[in-house]
């Protein structure tokens, strides 16, 4: 199959176009993956029966390395042969064993305990193999950033419109924040993924025949075995909200990659410019932005980190849905749950997007200063407002709007309605030089945001060792 055969957009445009992450999600994501790991299971299910005596480790030795060399082709034609996923698989296991060993193949297993478990399984490796690296790598590039620009002056934004000044480190310190937080969050969900063997309805009816051994006990040490642990009791199937937390804690963490990729390309719109493209600075790119604007170079990688989230976000309702199952167990849960590796993959694919995107741009320093100093003086209102009312003024917030006001109508500067303000200057003789200074140059109001990204940073970066 070539990218040009794929029904799906990711695995045509994305998954398949770069071949670096092609090889390493395609050990967890792919049918033949997805085979591999049941597999796995129903040889580590064997070897535990071996543990308790229920068969020779013999023919544990035999069923494992039938089960290592499974061709997942073998396993999809018996599947059509007999219309059945699992029993197909089993069925290709016992092909390659002897007959003594054949009983044991599957033995006390339903096909939820070796679907469910492989699942948890290939979540948890990818989860720790490749989701969590990428979000350390991740989180590193932001701490660099956030560091190297922690005293670069920049304007604040609230609803759009300018605030107070900050840096530029300090905007970027909130996402190291906020995605250190989302990676702890997935970690956490990741392993409390759990699988089961407890049988058809999960009362351990099939176990419960051997009469030698408690069957919950049997259960936790195939867990064990696999890296896993298994739910307080289940049903047919495993509690679903175990790969629900799962598959929200991805979610949420994409929400975090939209918002500051969203901001990103804001920083790059031609009227702000605090962003600079890399390609746009390079003399010897080919990229085009436009089929018929040549000059434009534009902000497609963080414009597509948004619009992937937006493709995968709603997805999670799915999986809410699929808590509700019928009883001990239904089918309609069996398709939609296929898709979670899916969901794993493209999120995977937005942390790889993202990271590429930020090393992708470099922060026009002085452009910030630019907008800073065209757009400072009417920041003073607020520094104005809480010094007049620290000096005892009765009313200073509305005396400082007032002030702002008047200074936009009348088309001058609040630094020169303030002085033109006889009224205020009782209050002002209190301030001392530093508070004075603020007044003078509200520039340099940019209160902790430089300690506070240092510290942020230093926080992070010693969470990361953990």
């Amino acid at each position: 199959m070539t990218p040009f055969d794929a029904a799906s957009p990711f695995d045509a445009r994305y998954y398949f176009a770069d071949a670096d992450f092609y090889r390493r999600l395609h050990p967890f994501v792919s049918e033949g993956a997805q085979v591999r790991y049941l597999a796995r299971v129903e040889g580590a299910l064997t070897e535990t029966l071996a543990d308790v005596g229920v068969c020779s480790r013999e023919a544990a030795v035999e069923i494992g390395k039938a089960c290592e060399a499974i061709n997942p082709e073998e396993v999809y034609e018996e599947e059509r042969r007999i219309q059945h996923n699992i029993r197909a698989l089993v069925n290709c296991i016992r092909s390659r064993v002897s007959p003594k060993s054949q009983p044991y193949v599957h033995l006390f297993a339903t096909s939820a305990d070796i679907m469910d478990t492989a699942r948890a399984l290939c979540l948890a490796e990818v989860t720790r193999l490749v989701l969590v690296p990428d979000l350390i790598a991740l989180e590193k590039k932001l701490i660099r950033l956030a560091r190297d620009h922690a005293d670069t002056p920049q304007m604040g934004r609230t609803h759009g419109q300018h605030a107070v000044p900050i840096t530029f480190g300090f905007a970027v310190a909130l996402y190291v924040s906020r995605v250190g937080q989302r990676l702890e969050y997935i970690i956490e969900a990741a392993r409390n993924l759990r699988g089961k063997f407890a049988g058809a309805v999960g009362a351990y009816n099939a176990l419960s025949l051997l009469g030698t051994a408690e069957p919950a006990s049997v259960e936790a040490a195939l867990m064990r075995r696999l890296g896993l642990a298994a739910p307080e009791v289940s049903s047919q199937v495993v509690q679903p909200e175990y790969v629900a937390d799962f598959v929200y804690a991805l979610t949420s963490c994409w929400g975090v990659f939209a918002n500051l990729a969203d901001d990103f390309r804001h920083l790059q719109r031609s009227e702000i410019r605090e962003l600079r493209d890399k390609k746009a600075a390079d003399p010897n790119t080919q990229v085009v932005g436009s089929s018929t604007m040549p000059h434009k170079v534009n902000p497609k990688d963080f414009e597509n980190v948004k619009s992937l989230w937006k493709a995968y976000m709603p997805r999670l309702t799915t999986v809410l849905m699929d808590q509700i199952s019928e009883h001990q167990r239904d089918l309609t849960n069996s398709a939609s749950m296929r898709f979670v590796t899916e969901f794993t993959a493209a999120f995977a694919y937005g942390i790889h997007r993202l990271s590429g995107s930020i090393d992708g741009i470099e922060p026009d320093v002085a452009r910030m200063k630019q907008i800073l100093e065209e757009g400072k003086d009417p920041v003073t209102a607020e520094p104005l407002y809480v010094l007049l009312a620290l000096a005892g003024h009765p009313d200073a917030h509305e005396q400082a709007r007032i002030l702002a006001r008047e200074a936009r109508i009348q088309k001058k500067t609040l630094a020169q309605a303030i002085q033109a303000d006889r009224s205020l200057d009782a209050y002002l003789k209190k301030l001392t030089p530093e508070q004075r200074r603020v007044l003078d140059d509200p520039a340099d109001y940019r209160g902790a945001s430089a300690a506070r990204t240092l510290a942020i940073c230093a926080q992070w970066e010693k969470r990361l060792t953990k």
